[in-house]
């Protein structure tokens, strides 16, 4: 996304392709040759490649979450993958933004600033065909949305932004909350044309149609937490993350865990007339003896065997035997 064309000069290009103004042959040629690529001294990348690295593993665990999502939401095979995580200037993103768009601005609270969500037409059509009970088609021409269309895609952005609290949860505790869509870029002036921004591509494919997501993240919006967003800080995280403690914390939260438990004094089975002409009274034969065991439930698993009694005035149930896993 570093050197993205407008639509006009795709045009321009294209056309110049069709009238043999330029050769493909010519063109692979030169792709073929080693690029360099100029680095400006005065305005430096806010953006180490640790910065990319970290926000590469947050953004590839949203897309994992966004896929499991999107299938159920839509009831459809949707898949989500990070392409490219890179930074650039605020400019070179909305130049490559195509006119209709979707572009959700979100409040990144409580970090400063807002952050965009680009969705590229063809995937915001499929989602509406989707979610209205088509097939997931995309338009053939595109056109401006409807305002009932924006309320679609604005109800199921935010349940999207819900998704993106989990992967930032080792970096800060975030609430994004979808401000407003905008359909045209030149509404979407956040920010300084300058301003240095970190663009993650999503590719996205909802049954055969397959799009872009862009995330649009500027530096002011991230700078407070710069200093977490290494990856040394991340694994470092990941490996502390299993001490004695953790694992004792977790085993008191499980020892506090409320499970249901039922006794199952005996099974038997009777037709349904016989059920219908039951009557207060009647004395229904039980495959269990007097003697017998009850068998425990424990969730929907038999896990002892018990007889019946009474303890402080009340009904209770006696553990007799342990079924063990081997032995279910």
């Amino acid at each position: 996304m570093g050197d993205i064309l407008s639509q006009n000069e795709i045009d321009r290009l294209l056309q110049q392709l069709n009238n043999g103004e330029l050769d493909v042959k010519e063109i692979n040629m030169e792709t073929a040759e080693k690029k360099v690529r100029n680095h400006d001294f005065r305005r430096p990348s806010k953006f180490a490649k640790d910065h990319l690295r970290t926000l590469q593993i947050i953004n590839e665990n949203y897309a994992r979450l966004l896929t499991n999502f999107l299938s159920g939401y839509l009831r459809t095979l949707v898949q989500v993958d990070v392409q490219t995580v890179q930074a650039m200037q605020y400019s070179e993103f909305t130049n490559s933004i195509a006119n209709p768009a979707v572009l959700g601005i979100v409040n990144f609270s409580p970090l400063p600033g807002s952050i965009i969500l680009e969705i590229n037409p063809s995937i915001a059509y499929s989602l509406i065909d989707r979610i209205l009970g088509g097939r997931g088609f995309t338009m053939d021409k595109m056109r401006g949305f409807t305002e009932i269309e924006l309320a679609i895609l604005m109800r199921l952005i935010s349940q999207m932004l819900g998704l993106m609290r989990e992967p930032w949860e080792n970096v800060t505790t975030i609430r994004p909350t979808l401000d407003r869509i905008e359909t045209n870029a030149q509404f979407a002036q956040l920010m300084s044309p300058n301003e240095m921004v970190v663009l993650v591509t999503f590719t996205a494919r909802i049954g055969d149609v397959e799009g872009l997501l862009n995330l649009c993240i500027p530096h002011m919006a991230v700078e407070p937490v710069m200093s977490k967003l290494s990856t040394r800080l991340w694994f470092s995280l990941i490996e502390h993350g299993s001490t004695d403690e953790s694992r004792k914390a977790i085993e008191h939260k499980i020892e506090e865990s409320k499970i249901p438990i039922s006794a199952i004094l005996g099974r038997t089975t009777i037709s349904v007339h016989d059920f219908l002409m039951l009557q207060q009274g009647d004395v229904l034969s039980l495959n269990t003896d007097v003697d017998g065991k009850i068998e425990v439930i424990v969730g929907d698993m038999l896990k002892f065997y018990g007889k019946p009694g009474a303890r402080n005035k009340k009904l209770a149930i006696k553990v007799t035997d342990v079924i063990r896993e081997e032995e279910y």
